[in-house]
């Protein structure tokens, strides 16, 4: 195909010669002076005719199938306003041309507005770890392959996560498993055992049909024995094909072993009816006694008296804590000596950029950090606040702004008084008060990613969604830094869309990701009927992971977003 041009800057005439030839265009240019001659010395010339031809083939660049049908997207989505018919028609072609998590994603931020205090979702799922038809019972204690030990590691809430992963084990190599014993070297210095924090008699009970567990091996067994119980330490996030491998030929050979260290030793990703069997222990069989229990219950009481709703704040601020982080907190050349004299206590420590750790999110949030979030996200000041801590750094004047922004502060020390004086040395069984206090909140808060926050985190997913709150720590570090420079509208603003996704919604983590102790989405089923919030039977009913498929499909967006009701926009709403 020839076009004739005309530069009328030369009035000179030129040939473009174009072809195409698997969808590529080819330009061939024919300069002429009018005679039919070919003038090669005009080299300018020929520079400008291809600057222009250039300019023509950028120009006629198709546009990409995607922008097209973001702007078909964006337009049906204007007229879907007004039209009110248009939207499920929409969603239905649009997971046709786009990613469904993209649309997902584009619906949270657009179409869902926040309630601070209860996901909307809390009637709408519920724990399934019900034992399936084919899970077998477990091995009489005669027929077993040996009596497995475990010696769990760290506070409470990590010894929780191998008491857990241990029974798992035991039904893994068919084995006779003894009560677990805790730590009592760690830092936090507790001589408490398995019984005097966990109802031992119903753990061991409520797992009869899963798993053999003993308080003690058998004076028979122990006395045919020609060796001490053999001990060993498996690496971490060990797989059911390890422990088969690595454990059970000696468990046959020497009828006991014992794992030592045992905390997250055992791999995320596991059959669903093992993961049921992690949630069968971690959130029903785990019961604590009955004084823990009752003491628990009345802090809970006393703050259901002086407000309806309240917000439990667990803060992890102890100086080894601090000093492990290598952050800084802005307490001077004091601090920095303090917590650096701390950290050589651990040899192995790397040199850290405080700065740099805080803009990468590793460093867990000052209380008055805590304060100032629950401010933007639209708390009010006289909102209660129970607040879970072990020794905080700096004491007093480290809680002292919090208590500014939040002045019905509360503790386990003030609430309970005399009551808990029997239990101050035992700093294991002051966590499970806590752990009972922050579980009861109608929102649970967290200024770090610890193990506390982790098990109440899956505990409160599993127990219907209660809004649970996980700092966006990497997004908020750099709001905090730069907090003087915006008034506090936008930056409340800012805070609230940061925290998109950090709020304890279902669909945060896709299935399979994320630690299982946080995320056990196996164990969370979904009822079939919308706004049934009892009475419910769990057959027929799907687990969160199996669903997740079906939960991104975009024909369940208009389900599960709706529309925005008249007067709401896109904000956390401080709504009942």
């Amino acid at each position: 195909m020839g076009v004739a041009g005309i530069n009328p800057a030369l009035g000179e005439f030129g040939l473009v010669n174009t072809t195409t030839m698997n969808g590529n265009v080819n330009v061939n240019i024919n300069i002429s002076n009018g005679n039919g001659t070919s003038d090669l010395k005009d080299q300018n010339l020929l520079k400008l005719q291809k600057h222009h031809i250039s300019c023509w083939k950028s120009q006629r660049k198709p546009l990409s199938w995607s922008f097209v049908c973001g702007i078909m997207l964006f337009a049906l989505g204007l007229i879907s306003l007004f039209t009110g018919h248009v939207v499920s028609d929409l969603e239905y072609y649009s997971h046709r041309l786009i990613k469904p998590h993209l649309i997902t994603k584009w619906a949270r931020s657009h179409h869902e507005s926040i309630n601070i205090w209860k996901s909307k979702y809390t009637d709408a799922y519920y724990g399934c770890s019900r034992r399936g038809r084919h899970f077998r019972s477990a091995i009489p204690q005669r027929f077993s392959n040996g009596y497995l030990l475990i010696a769990t590691s760290g506070g409470l809430n990590q010894q929780r996560t191998g008491i857990t992963d241990a029974v798992v084990v035991a039904r893994i190599l068919n084995a006779t498993l003894v009560v677990p014993s805790l730590d009592h070297n760690s830092y936090w210095k507790d001589d408490s055992d398995f019984a005097d924090i966990f109802d031992v008699d119903w753990f061991i009970s409520s797992l009869a049909k899963d798993v053999k567990i003993v308080k003690r091996i058998p004076d028979k067994v122990m006395r045919s024995m020609e060796k001490p119980p053999y001990t060993m330490r498996v690496p971490r996030k060990s797989t059911p094909e390890d422990y088969i491998e690595l454990v059970l030929p000696i468990l046959l050979r020497r009828r006991v072993v014992q794992l030592y260290k045992f905390d997250y030793r055992l791999a995320n990703d596991l059959d669903p009816e093992l993961q049921k069997l992690r949630c069968r222990v971690n959130f029903h069989a785990l019961r604590f006694t009955k004084p823990i229990q009752e003491l628990g219950s009345r802090i809970v009481m006393k703050m259901r008296e002086m407000d309806k709703r309240y917000i439990a704040v667990h803060l992890r601020f102890e100086p080894d804590m601090l000093a492990f982080s290598g952050c800084y907190y802005g307490g001077g050349e004091k601090e920095m000596n303090e917590l650096r004299e701390i950290r050589k206590r651990w040899d192995t420590l790397p040199d850290l950029s405080p700065l740099e750790e805080r803009k990468r999110g590793k460093c867990p949030l000052t209380p008055e950090e805590v304060g100032v979030l629950l401010r933007a996200l639209g708390f009010k000041n006289d909102t209660y606040l129970y607040v879970a801590s072990g020794e905080i750094y700096g004491g007093e004047a480290t809680l002292q702004p919090l208590r500014e922004l939040f002045p019905n502060f509360n503790t386990k020390e003030a609430l309970a008084g005399e009551e808990l004086k029997s239990l101050m040395p035992y700093s294991s069984r002051l966590a499970a008060i806590d752990y009972i206090v922050c579980d009861e909140s109608d929102v649970f808060v967290t200024n770090n990613n610890g193990n506390m926050a982790k098990i109440l985190a899956g505990r409160r997913r599993y127990m219907g969604h209660k809004r649970t709150v996980k700092p966006n720590a990497k997004r908020l570090s750099a709001l905090f830094m730069s907090r003087d420079t915006m008034d506090w509208r936008i930056f409340a603003k800012k805070v609230k869309s940061a925290q998109r996704g950090f709020m304890g919604e279902p669909d945060e983590m896709k299935p399979g990701r994320g630690e299982f102790h946080e995320f056990p989405a196996a164990c969370i089923c979904r009822r079939r009927t919308k706004g049934l919030t009892n009475g419910t039977s769990e057959e027929g009913d799907i687990s969160e992971s199996e669903r997740w498929h079906r939960f991104n499909n975009t024909d369940a967006i208009a389900e599960k977003f709706g529309s925005l009701r008249d007067g709401e926009d896109d904000e956390f709403l401080p709504r009942l």
